[in-house]
């Protein structure tokens, strides 16, 4: 390590003051930092770094998905939600947890998000076609857009 550089555990410090990481994110992050001749050794000594913070509490998957949650969860859908999760490397019972409670609302998202960009029903097909098409974009599921869709065609 250079003088003047920061130290991995400096480094993952200032990342985590920003936002919430994954620790799977983290170590991608501070992998980027280690030169090509100290690679088996660098990664070691990112694993520790992770392990050390995350025992700490200074890192965490469960704020990490609750985050995602909070931040994605009134704007997009399961399907979104699922594939952020997965990005950043979450537990596969963490994230079925996680998106279990944005099942709760997905239905409730998606109406929102209708309102704030369409508000008033499709009048032809090809105005339902496009509404379908935008919020399914969004990661919500076929069925709750559908779900969606015809509760706000019925007079």
């Amino acid at each position: 390590m250079a003088f003047g550089q920061p130290s991995l555990k400096g480094r993952a410090l200032r990342l985590l003051s920003q936002r919430e990481y994954s620790c799977r994110e983290l170590a991608t992050k501070l992998a980027r930092h280690i030169g090509d001749a100290e690679v088996a050794d660098g990664l070691a000594q990112i694993d520790r770094t992770v392990a050390e913070l995350a025992s700490l509490g200074f890192v965490s998957d469960q704020r990490a998905a609750d985050s995602v949650l909070h931040t994605k969860g009134q704007r997009y859908g399961l399907l979104k939600i699922r594939q952020v999760l997965q990005a950043k490397g979450i537990a596969a019972d963490l994230l079925s947890d996680t998106l279990d409670r944005a099942r709760a609302t997905e239905f409730d998202a998606a109406r929102q998000v209708w309102e704030r960009r369409f508000g008033n029903p499709a009048a032809d097909a090809k105005e339902h076609a496009r509404q379908y098409r935008f919020l399914t974009s969004r990661g919500f599921s076929s069925d709750t857009v559908r779900r969606l869709l015809n509760t706000r065609s019925e007079p």
